[in-house]
């Protein structure tokens, strides 16, 4: 659970973070905030920021190895980013349908992806080498 739920609190602040970006811009569509001032929209959208700052704080909190989490600050802002786009992409299809996932928009995603397996390569370069080297059973190691 250590490792997991970080990364869920990271999924749902994303979720908020991604509508309070761009929620507004669905409103606009749909003619609710058409007339409202620029700063309103900025407080509605601080709004959504807040709850998403509920979910992030608290995971990079608990997540930071430095807190006793099991990521680094760097693993934390890639799973971070990975997460971002793969919310990014499920949201834009849900409330702007006309907007087209084409081919760069999957390889972008791919490169997000090898982002990640390169920033754990290392933990999991040497988890994995030690479950697969065989053990000696020599007195001298």
């Amino acid at each position: 659970m250590q490792y997991i739920l970080p990364i869920l609190l990271l999924l749902f602040a994303n979720v908020f973070m991604t509508l309070a970006w761009y929620g507004h811009l669905k409103l606009n569509q749909m003619g609710i905030s058409t007339n409202w001032p620029l700063i309103a929209t900025i407080a509605f959208s601080w709004g959504i920021a807040f709850i998403e700052y509920c979910f992030q704080v608290p995971a990079n909190k608990m997540g930071f190895i430095e807190n006793g989490g099991p990521y680094s600050l760097l693993q934390l802002k890639v799973i971070q980013e990975a997460l971002s786009i793969f919310v990014f992409c499920v949201i834009a299809n849900i409330l702007f349908q006309g907007e087209k996932i084409a081919w760069n928009h999957i390889a972008a995603f791919g490169c997000l992806i090898l982002a990640v397996v390169f920033v754990f390569w290392k933990s999991f370069f040497r988890s994995t080498c030690l479950i697969l080297q065989p053990q000696s059973h020599s007195p001298f190691g």
